[in-house]
């Protein structure tokens, strides 16, 4: 009997031991959401949240994750982190985009440590609505909204981003006391509101998909006050934006070609997503974006925001056990089936332009039919823009982005019919 409580007693020790093993295992291996997730931040970070680099003497793990963003050789068949412009891949934009800035200068977008080195590279022409274009540059920017109100929006841009310093970083999407994901940017806050819903409720996962759609949406500048809008009170998808101007008789420019006005889509990233089969699954763009990786004897969630395909093992195959290989050639071949039918809407819209144009300059053509024209080639431009402009070459939401690309065909083909019957019906 002696023996055997002996045995039992070291039978207690070694599950102690084995159990003491496991919990410091797991302890180690999700450092980042049991231990600096919860902790309380350093009171330098309190005393300094809009400094990234004082975060990032707390978070070094995060930190050299981050400045990988400085890396701009990185590239992928459809984007990446080097600046090239978007007007030499896709030379029909500036006919597309006639007398709005963006047919002068529009760049493939780089990491956020270059946000503010990029937006101070860009011309006037595209900067005229002023402090508006610093929303979502730095993470300064909340304090000089509550210090200017409506006029920080107004004030020139060249005023205002005096008082910015630092990029995007680390208080544009944490809490500098608790380290909580939380939202700054009072322009989703207010889009909330408008539907009825209280952005406070969301949860943490849905927080990680709400911190980047602070700023990776469409967006338009207020009549009046210039502030920072999102379009969603009448839902989030292109047909229920177009419809919001509409109803509104909201337009941003006159497109001199066609004579009518046009809005310009922004990035609707977060909008697109939303419905997609990621989305669905209960994904967030951090699980993609910002994929769990081991620095170390840490584990982190990356901060190097790039293409989840220059981060195929870490971002993909927790879930999608094919191999990288696979993975990759799978979303090469989504990307490339929409990118053949983004020609085509192109090639359809930029054909609509030239005949619009044609029955413009013919005398006596039929004003009505050009009225009509015009009218579908604004839903026509509105479809086309919308998903040529977001990210991802419709990666986020093929089928979405398919099929709103292929309602900018049939309109911009409409557009190019009723044109046509405007010069054969001279008057």
């Amino acid at each position: 009997m002696k023996n055997k409580g002996i045995i039992i007693a070291l039978s207690v020790v070694v599950a102690i031991i084995i159990l003491g093993a496991v919990y410091t295992a797991f302890a180690i291996n999700n450092r980042d959401i049991s231990e600096a997730a919860k902790k309380p931040n350093p009171e330098e970070i309190q005393k300094n949240p809009t400094v990234n680099e004082v975060w990032g003497k707390y978070y070094p793990e995060h930190w050299q994750s981050y400045l990988k963003g400085k890396e701009s050789d990185q590239k992928t068949k459809y984007g990446g982190n080097l600046r090239e412009s978007k007007l030499e891949h896709f030379p029909y934009l500036r006919t597309l985009y006639a007398g709005l800035g963006y047919s002068e200068e529009f760049w493939e977008p780089r990491g956020h440590p270059y946000a503010l080195e990029d937006i101070n590279s860009v011309p006037g022409s595209r900067k005229k609505t002023g402090g508006a274009c610093l929303t979502c540059k730095s993470p300064e920017v909340p304090a000089l909204i509550e210090k200017y109100g409506d006029d920080f929006y107004r004030k020139p841009f060249n005023e205002m981003v005096k008082n910015v310093k630092y990029p995007i970083g680390c208080s544009d999407c944490h809490d500098p006391q608790t380290n909580d994901l939380r939202i700054t940017r009072p322009a989703l806050i207010k889009a909330f509101e408008r539907q009825g819903k209280d952005i406070t409720k969301a949860s943490r996962q849905e927080l990680r998909s709400l911190v980047c759609a602070q700023c990776h949406v469409t967006y338009y500048f207020k009549e009046g006050s210039k502030e920072t809008t999102f379009p969603w009170d009448e839902g989030l998808k292109a047909d229920q934006t177009f419809q919001y101007f509409e109803k509104r008789n909201l337009t941003e420019w006159v497109q001199p070609l066609v004579q009518t006005g046009l809005n310009k889509a922004r990035h609707p990233d977060y909008e697109l997503f939303v419905g997609s089969t990621h989305h669905s699954a209960g994904v967030a763009c951090a699980d993609c974006h910002m994929p769990y990786t081991k620095q170390g004897d840490s584990k982190i969630s990356s901060h190097w925001w790039v293409s989840p395909l220059l981060n195929i093992e870490a971002s993909c195959t927790k879930c999608h056990t094919q191999g990288a290989d696979y993975l990759q050639k799978r979303v090469y071949q989504i990307q490339d089936e929409f990118k053949a039918v983004l020609d085509l809407a192109s090639e359809t819209n930029l054909k609509a332009v030239r005949t619009i144009e044609a029955a413009l300059k013919t005398p006596g053509a039929d004003q009505a039919s050009i009225k009509r024209a015009q009218d579908h080639y604004r839903k026509a431009f509105w479809y086309f823009d919308w998903v040529s402009t977001a990210n991802s070459m419709g990666f986020h939401n093929p089928q979405e982005a398919t099929r709103f690309l292929a309602e900018s065909i049939q309109y911009a083909n409409e557009a190019i019919q009723a044109a046509d019957q405007a010069m054969l019906k001279k008057q």
